[in-house]
């Protein structure tokens, strides 16, 4: 059996909490001179992913105690301490590793730490990549949305995820808009493919009928009044990048977060990240599924995913088991009763143009 690790960290200060509860009364500002002194640890032992062939795997969530504020702030820290969950990880019998949200985005996405791992290491960006795509076609259809007739927006499309997001997706749709913050960089992308803009202006998201947002912003750039009604929005961002005002302002539109999946297996992961039981991110099952394939490797490293790493995680997922677990929007399942709101707002909003 090959065994697996995974590394999660904080997204915000008060998250602490979930591993030190003493953390909820804590000022932030203490919590951050706190966390950034302490070492990686082990968060929880997971086990029971056994796949539809047969196939079992376990292993273990080590914990990065750094927030993405603080990556961003100090790069060389946040190396220090990933590579220290390798080790960790490593001296558990793990024999390959995945970096979580912002641990594989930081720096130059894992090539540095795995040039100092001492097991293999995977962003897990290629299957974040196919379940956002797959993801975002079925809402798609839900909401009555032609790709070939619409226009798709990619937010973040200069990035690993987001530049692959609009290579796949770009092809379905008729016009696609790339947001990037570097217009030279935007541009370069959006002359690879067909019909395709480039823009650093974020508002150019209202023009768009469907909008994947994958940026490292650590902030909440897609606010209200940068939709449509009826519009789709795939966050596939950790932090997200829609704002929390979208939920409260705009029941119009609909807002799913990518790569959510069913794990096959009677999977314990003996930590609450906030999702429903059996379930995990893309990026956490693409290395359980390396280990289900005994192919302890560095996957995926780096800025770029490419289209055939997407197709190989979907192949493997089939395989194995694992499939979207419907859609979340803001820690909350996504209901019918959303999905008609959207849908209609969308008729309207067509009915007004005809």
């Amino acid at each position: 059996m090959t065994k697996f690790a995974f590394v999660i960290h904080p997204l915000k200060p008060k998250d602490a909490a979930r591993k030190y509860p003493i953390a909820r009364y804590v000022p932030d500002a203490v919590l951050e001179w706190f966390l950034a002194r302490k070492h990686p640890v082990v968060a929880s032992h997971v086990t029971g992913i056994k796949s539809i062939t047969g196939a079992e795997t376990e292993g273990w969530f080590i914990g990065c105690p750094l927030t993405p504020k603080q990556m961003m702030a100090d790069v060389d820290l946040a190396y220090k301490r990933i590579i220290e969950c390798t080790q960790l990880a490593a001296d558990l019998g793990a024999q390959v590793i995945g970096l979580g949200a912002f641990t594989s985005v930081v720096g130059d996405g894992g090539i540095t730490v795995a040039k100092s791992s001492p097991i293999p290491v995977t962003t897990g960006n290629s299957y974040t990549v196919a379940t956002a795509i797959e993801g975002t076609l079925q809402a798609c259809g839900l909401l009555g949305i032609v790709p070939a007739e619409s226009t798709l927006a990619v937010v973040g499309a200069t990035g690993s995820i987001g530049k692959t997001c609009a290579q796949v997706l770009g092809r379905d749709f008729g016009r696609t808009i790339l947001v990037g913050r570097d217009l030279a960089r935007t541009e370069a992308v959006a002359s690879e493919l067909s019909g395709a803009t480039a823009t650093i202006d974020v508002s150019r998201i209202k023009e768009a009928d469907v909008i994947v947002t994958v940026t490292s912003a650590d902030a909440e750039i897609i606010l209200p009044e940068h939709l449509k009604p009826g519009a789709i929005v795939c966050d596939v961002a950790r932090p997200r990048d829609v704002s929390v005002r979208v939920s409260q302002e705009r029941p119009d539109v609909l807002v799913i977060e990518g790569g959510v999946v069913a794990v096959p297996g009677d999977v314990q992961f003996g930590f609450e990240f906030g999702f429903p039981p059996k379930t995990a991110y893309a990026c956490m099952s693409e290395t359980f599924m390396l280990a289900l394939e005994d192919r302890p490797e560095s996957f995926t490293l780096g800025k770029d995913v490419s289209v055939e790493q997407v197709d190989q995680t979907q192949l493997w997922a089939r395989k194995h088991g694992f499939q979207l677990a419907g859609f979340r929007s803001f820690e909350r399942a996504v209901d019918e009763a959303a999905i008609e709101r959207a849908r209609a707002a969308r008729r309207a909003k067509l009915g007004d143009c005809a």
